[in-house]
């Protein structure tokens, strides 16, 4: 059966790999490059950035096996309206590739749009790293009723994203 759950603590090394597994397919580059750009701590300490932090982190689980993820973070005040929401951004969304194309990206993103409306976000902004290498991706945040906005961190990404919510 495949279901949508919060991340258990015992399966934090199983997200990280299909992370990895995932971008190596993507950029085409080792593991140890990855790594070099993004140490994934953030899933090390997934109960302090996500969890206390007015953040959820899902995982998509095939029987009990992680086969994607994704998850909510808190990012900022919103100053540029009158809502006096709060802004949050959509991290971690990666599915094994025989998982993709088939509803269960769209699904965990309703999930997580849920999740933040209910903890009173008004917006959700995203990166992505490369717009030709994440085309499907963009394509589907796009669909989601996502669109460009400017630059709003210091990533390396080079995609800016935010959907009202």
């Amino acid at each position: 059966m495949i279901e949508i759950k919060p991340i258990q603590p015992h399966q934090t090394e199983a997200v990280k790999r299909v992370i990895l597994t995932v971008c190596q397919e993507i950029f085409e580059v080792s593991e140890e490059v990855i790594l070099k750009h993004d140490n994934l701590s953030d899933i090390d300490q997934v109960r302090s950035h996500y969890f206390n932090s007015r953040g959820v982190f899902l995982v998509l689980l095939d029987d009990e096996t992680v086969v994607g993820c994704g998850a909510i973070h808190y990012l900022s005040k919103d100053m540029s309206s009158d809502t006096n929401g709060d802004i949050c951004e959509l991290k971690r969304m990666w599915f094994l590739k025989a998982y993709r194309g088939l509803g269960w990206g769209t699904k965990m993103s309703y999930m997580l749009f849920d999740f933040a409306k209910q903890n009173g976000y008004t917006k959700v902004r995203l990166d992505t790293t490369d717009e030709y290498k994440q085309a499907p991706a963009i394509k589907l945040y796009q669909r989601l009723g996502f669109y460009l906005i400017k630059r709003y961190n210091d990533s390396a990404c080079t995609v800016f994203l935010e959907k009202m919510l």
